[in-house]
Protein backbone atom coordinates (compact mmCIF):
# COMPACT_ATOMS: atom_id res chain seq x y z
CA UNK A 1 0.00 0.00 0.00
CA UNK A 2 1.27 3.38 -0.83
CA UNK A 3 1.15 6.58 1.13
CA UNK A 4 -0.14 9.45 -0.09
CA UNK A 5 0.90 12.88 0.72
CA UNK A 6 -0.54 16.57 0.58
CA UNK A 7 1.49 19.50 0.20
CA UNK A 8 -0.41 22.82 0.95
CA UNK A 9 2.11 26.09 -0.52
CA UNK A 10 2.01 28.97 2.20
CA UNK A 11 0.83 32.02 0.06
CA UNK A 12 2.61 34.15 1.90
CA UNK A 13 6.07 32.77 0.26
CA UNK A 14 6.89 32.86 -3.97
CA UNK A 15 5.00 30.51 -5.73
CA UNK A 16 6.54 28.27 -8.04
CA UNK A 17 6.54 26.33 -10.55
CA UNK A 18 6.86 22.84 -9.37
CA UNK A 19 8.79 21.37 -6.10
CA UNK A 20 12.14 22.64 -6.84
CA UNK A 21 14.71 24.20 -5.15
CA UNK A 22 14.33 28.32 -4.84
CA UNK A 23 15.41 30.08 -7.80
CA UNK A 24 15.46 26.86 -10.25
CA UNK A 25 11.94 27.78 -11.64
CA UNK A 26 11.68 29.43 -15.34
CA UNK A 27 9.04 31.96 -13.31
CA UNK A 28 7.08 33.29 -10.37
CA UNK A 29 4.31 35.11 -8.80
CA UNK A 30 3.70 36.52 -5.51
CA UNK A 31 1.65 36.53 -2.21
CA UNK A 32 -1.41 37.95 -2.40
CA UNK A 33 0.19 40.68 0.11
CA UNK A 34 3.62 41.21 -2.17
CA UNK A 35 1.25 42.17 -4.65
CA UNK A 36 -0.59 45.02 -2.41
CA UNK A 37 2.33 46.31 -1.31
CA UNK A 38 3.65 46.80 -4.38
CA UNK A 39 0.23 48.96 -5.51
CA UNK A 40 -0.10 50.59 -2.20
CA UNK A 41 3.34 52.14 -2.11
CA UNK A 42 3.37 52.15 -5.69
CA UNK A 43 0.39 54.34 -5.07
CA UNK A 44 1.66 56.86 -2.94
CA UNK A 45 5.06 57.43 -4.18
CA UNK A 46 2.64 58.20 -7.90
CA UNK A 47 0.61 60.38 -5.62
CA UNK A 48 3.86 61.92 -3.93
CA UNK A 49 5.15 62.67 -7.48
CA UNK A 50 2.06 63.75 -8.98
CA UNK A 51 1.37 66.57 -6.10
CA UNK A 52 4.60 68.31 -6.36
CA UNK A 53 4.98 68.02 -9.98
CA UNK A 54 1.67 70.06 -10.12
CA UNK A 55 3.19 72.55 -7.46
CA UNK A 56 6.25 72.90 -9.65
CA UNK A 57 4.10 74.42 -12.38
CA UNK A 58 2.21 76.41 -10.19
CA UNK A 59 5.35 78.23 -9.20
CA UNK A 60 6.24 78.37 -12.60
CA UNK A 61 3.61 79.97 -13.16
CA UNK A 62 3.54 82.23 -10.50
CA UNK A 63 6.77 83.27 -11.49
CA UNK A 64 6.26 84.45 -15.14
CA UNK A 65 3.10 86.65 -13.93
CA UNK A 66 5.51 87.86 -11.53
CA UNK A 67 3.73 86.49 -8.44
CA UNK A 68 5.22 84.06 -6.08
CA UNK A 69 3.43 80.90 -5.13
CA UNK A 70 3.42 78.80 -2.25
CA UNK A 71 2.53 75.05 -1.76
CA UNK A 72 0.30 74.15 0.81
CA UNK A 73 3.08 71.98 2.37
CA UNK A 74 5.34 74.49 3.38
CA UNK A 75 4.66 75.40 6.75
CA UNK A 76 8.00 76.43 8.36
CA UNK A 77 11.05 77.57 7.76
CA UNK A 78 12.64 73.56 7.80
CA UNK A 79 9.25 71.72 6.28
CA UNK A 80 9.44 74.38 3.42
CA UNK A 81 8.25 72.18 0.04
CA UNK A 82 8.74 75.43 -2.00
CA UNK A 83 12.53 75.37 -1.29
CA UNK A 84 12.93 72.06 -2.18
CA UNK A 85 11.25 72.19 -5.29
CA UNK A 86 12.84 75.42 -6.39
CA UNK A 87 16.27 73.92 -5.59
CA UNK A 88 18.74 72.80 -8.37
CA UNK A 89 18.56 69.22 -6.85
CA UNK A 90 14.82 69.09 -7.53
CA UNK A 91 15.75 68.70 -11.25
CA UNK A 92 18.81 66.14 -10.89
CA UNK A 93 18.79 64.77 -15.16
CA UNK A 94 17.32 68.26 -16.26
CA UNK A 95 13.52 67.72 -15.73
CA UNK A 96 11.50 68.21 -12.39
CA UNK A 97 12.74 65.15 -10.43
CA UNK A 98 8.90 64.11 -9.81
CA UNK A 99 8.30 63.95 -13.56
CA UNK A 100 10.47 60.70 -13.48
CA UNK A 101 8.61 59.36 -10.32
CA UNK A 102 5.19 59.41 -12.37
CA UNK A 103 6.59 56.66 -14.74
CA UNK A 104 8.61 54.48 -12.06
CA UNK A 105 5.64 53.99 -9.60
CA UNK A 106 3.04 53.82 -11.78
CA UNK A 107 5.42 50.63 -13.21
CA UNK A 108 5.53 49.59 -9.53
CA UNK A 109 1.47 49.54 -9.61
CA UNK A 110 1.30 48.06 -13.25
CA UNK A 111 3.71 45.21 -11.35
CA UNK A 112 1.81 44.67 -8.53
CA UNK A 113 -1.56 44.75 -9.92
CA UNK A 114 -0.41 42.05 -12.51
CA UNK A 115 0.41 40.02 -9.75
CA UNK A 116 -2.72 39.94 -8.17
CA UNK A 117 -4.13 38.89 -11.52
CA UNK A 118 -1.50 35.48 -11.02
CA UNK A 119 1.10 36.54 -13.61
CA UNK A 120 4.50 35.35 -13.10
CA UNK A 121 7.68 36.66 -14.21
CA UNK A 122 11.08 34.94 -15.20
CA UNK A 123 14.03 35.60 -13.48
CA UNK A 124 15.49 38.46 -15.25
CA UNK A 125 12.43 40.59 -15.35
CA UNK A 126 12.52 39.91 -11.05
CA UNK A 127 16.03 41.11 -11.06
CA UNK A 128 15.69 44.26 -13.36
CA UNK A 129 12.85 45.13 -11.19
CA UNK A 130 15.20 44.70 -7.47
CA UNK A 131 17.61 46.86 -9.95
CA UNK A 132 14.88 49.40 -10.46
CA UNK A 133 14.04 49.74 -7.19
CA UNK A 134 17.69 49.91 -6.23
CA UNK A 135 18.55 53.39 -8.43
CA UNK A 136 15.33 54.36 -6.53
CA UNK A 137 16.17 54.04 -2.83
CA UNK A 138 20.03 55.36 -3.91
CA UNK A 139 18.67 58.13 -5.73
CA UNK A 140 16.26 58.85 -2.54
CA UNK A 141 19.55 58.28 -0.24
CA UNK A 142 21.54 60.77 -2.39
CA UNK A 143 18.24 63.55 -2.06
CA UNK A 144 17.74 62.67 1.63
CA UNK A 145 21.18 63.98 2.08
CA UNK A 146 20.80 67.25 -0.47
CA UNK A 147 17.63 68.29 1.26
CA UNK A 148 18.91 67.90 4.66
CA UNK A 149 22.38 68.93 4.65
CA UNK A 150 22.81 71.58 1.42
CA UNK A 151 19.07 72.74 1.07
CA UNK A 152 18.69 72.72 4.78
CA UNK A 153 14.76 71.77 4.35
CA UNK A 154 12.18 69.11 4.25
CA UNK A 155 9.55 68.66 1.73
CA UNK A 156 6.68 65.90 3.38
CA UNK A 157 5.54 64.69 0.24
CA UNK A 158 9.19 64.06 -0.81
CA UNK A 159 9.58 62.04 2.53
CA UNK A 160 6.45 60.27 1.64
CA UNK A 161 7.79 58.78 -1.89
CA UNK A 162 11.16 58.21 0.32
CA UNK A 163 9.07 55.87 2.69
CA UNK A 164 6.99 53.92 -0.49
CA UNK A 165 10.82 53.77 -2.11
CA UNK A 166 12.37 52.30 0.52
CA UNK A 167 9.65 49.90 1.79
CA UNK A 168 9.32 48.79 -2.29
CA UNK A 169 12.81 48.15 -2.48
CA UNK A 170 13.45 46.11 0.70
CA UNK A 171 10.37 43.82 0.28
CA UNK A 172 11.38 43.34 -3.58
CA UNK A 173 15.02 42.39 -2.31
CA UNK A 174 13.77 39.92 0.24
CA UNK A 175 11.61 38.30 -2.70
CA UNK A 176 14.42 38.18 -4.85
CA UNK A 177 16.41 36.52 -1.94
CA UNK A 178 13.97 33.91 -0.46
CA UNK A 179 13.29 32.63 -4.28
CA UNK A 180 16.72 31.89 -4.70
CA UNK A 181 16.93 34.65 -7.66
CA UNK A 182 19.94 36.43 -5.30
CA UNK A 183 22.78 34.54 -3.85
CA UNK A 184 22.56 34.74 -0.24
CA UNK A 185 23.61 32.62 2.86
CA UNK A 186 20.50 30.11 4.34
CA UNK A 187 20.43 32.86 6.97
CA UNK A 188 19.75 35.19 5.41
CA UNK A 189 16.78 33.44 3.33
CA UNK A 190 15.40 32.30 6.70
CA UNK A 191 15.81 35.87 8.39
CA UNK A 192 14.01 37.52 5.11
CA UNK A 193 11.44 34.97 5.35
CA UNK A 194 10.54 36.11 8.88
CA UNK A 195 11.47 39.37 9.74
CA UNK A 196 11.04 41.59 5.98
CA UNK A 197 9.89 44.09 8.02
CA UNK A 198 12.54 44.81 10.26
CA UNK A 199 14.78 45.93 7.57
CA UNK A 200 12.56 49.05 5.97
CA UNK A 201 11.57 50.28 9.77
CA UNK A 202 15.13 50.50 10.70
CA UNK A 203 16.28 52.09 7.46
CA UNK A 204 13.30 54.35 8.05
CA UNK A 205 14.16 54.92 11.14
CA UNK A 206 17.78 56.36 11.04
CA UNK A 207 16.09 58.43 8.25
CA UNK A 208 13.73 60.22 10.72
CA UNK A 209 16.87 60.46 14.03
CA UNK A 210 18.75 62.36 10.89
CA UNK A 211 15.96 64.49 10.62
CA UNK A 212 15.28 64.91 14.79
CA UNK A 213 19.13 65.54 14.95
CA UNK A 214 19.74 67.57 12.27
CA UNK A 215 17.25 70.27 13.41
CA UNK A 216 17.07 69.12 16.90
CA UNK A 217 16.75 72.72 18.02
CA UNK A 218 13.75 73.89 15.52
CA UNK A 219 11.87 70.60 16.70
CA UNK A 220 13.06 71.51 20.60
CA UNK A 221 12.65 75.23 20.57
Amino acid sequence: MTKTTTTVRDDTSPAQDDGSEPGTSRSLGGSRAFALLLVITGAAGLLASWVITLDKFKILEAKVAGHTFTPSCSLNPVVSCGSVMESKQAAAFGFPNPMLGLAAYAVVIGVGMSLLGRARFPRWYWLTFNAGTLFGVGFCTWLQFQSLYRINALCLWCSLAWVATITMFWYVTSFNVRSGYLPAPRWTRSFFSEFTWVVPVLHIGIIGMLVLTRWWDFWTG
